[in-house]
């Protein structure tokens, strides 16, 4: 492997389930220390793109790599151990459970002996709010703090300083800032470049433009299971990625629609109904 070889590569990866065909020819690569940004509207394939990265999905064609040699995936847990780990959009955490023991959840540290082994409350906490903390979430100093009084943004956070303590080298984020306002969406991103600054490959699933382009280095914009585009930083405006993920239809074409329609009323404006799409 070589400082050029990406962590992890997808080459014309195909999935479908039964005679529906869902993605089509994805190539994709993914480097360290690199945002990818995977862009696209609802229905455009990216859940399952994700599922296929995170090993719920083995593809149907193609070819997973990573490090430069293919690999297949036997389930989640085994492209965990490999490195990949997937944040969801509610940050896959546990509202009802304290801080510190839903940074372990299932790898919980023990203290005492043989049957007498008990989870070590102190040790947890201490690493938890450490680890947290070193992601710039200084409002957090109890462990013992019940995740659901967290907000959104800082349950995203606790969940991605977890992957990145247990070793993750590809960081999967689904939707990570779509259910939060302007100041936690914020911090939500400022915690994605940390990611980026040490290093892990992060593949961001979005559909909101300005967060991708705030964070991200590549871009790939998904309709209807195929890459639509595929582009560096600086190469596309905001405009031209929002008429890409629209499908390539441009205000323009809207605009000209209108004045067709109006042309054809005899002046007659049209209304919302009449504008409104089939």
């Amino acid at each position: 492997m070589t400082a050029q070889t990406p962590i992890i590569e997808l080459r014309n990866v195909c999935k479908s389930f039964g005679p529906i065909d869902v993605l089509h020819g994805i190539s994709l690569k993914v480097h360290a220390g690199e945002v990818l940004c995977l862009l696209g509207d609802n229905g455009a394939g990216k859940s399952t793109l994700i599922k296929t990265l995170a090993g719920v999905h083995r593809p149907t064609s193609g070819e997973i790599l990573m490090d430069g040699a293919p690999v297949t995936f036997t389930g989640p847990r085994d492209a965990q151990d490999r490195g990949i780990a997937t944040v969801h959009q509610f940050g896959g955490t546990f509202p009802l459970m304290s801080i510190g023991r839903s940074f372990f959840v299932g790898v919980e540290p023990t203290k005492g002996w043989g049957p007498f082994k008990v989870f070590d409350r102190r040790k947890a906490n201490e690493i938890a709010v450490r680890a947290v903390r070193e992601f710039g979430i200084t409002r957090i100093d109890d462990g013992d703090r019940l995740v659901g009084g967290l907000s959104g943004g800082e349950r995203q956070s606790l969940a991605i300083a977890r992957a990145v303590h247990f070793g993750a080298r590809v960081l999967i984020l689904d939707e990570p800032t779509a259910a939060l306002g302007v100041k936690q969406a914020a911090h939500v991103l400022r915690i994605v470049n940390e990611a980026k600054r040490r290093g892990l490959a992060v593949i961001l699933i979005t559909h909101q433009v300005m967060h991708a382009m705030a964070v991200g280095d590549h871009f790939a914009v998904l309709i209807r299971g195929a890459i639509a585009a595929d582009f560096r930083k600086g190469e596309r405006t905001r405009e031209e990625i929002t008429d890409l993920m629209a499908g390539g239809e441009t205000m323009a074409d809207l605009e000209a629609a209108i004045e067709g329609h109006m042309a054809t009323q005899e002046g007659h404006p049209p209304t919302p109904a009449e504008l409104r799409p089939a």
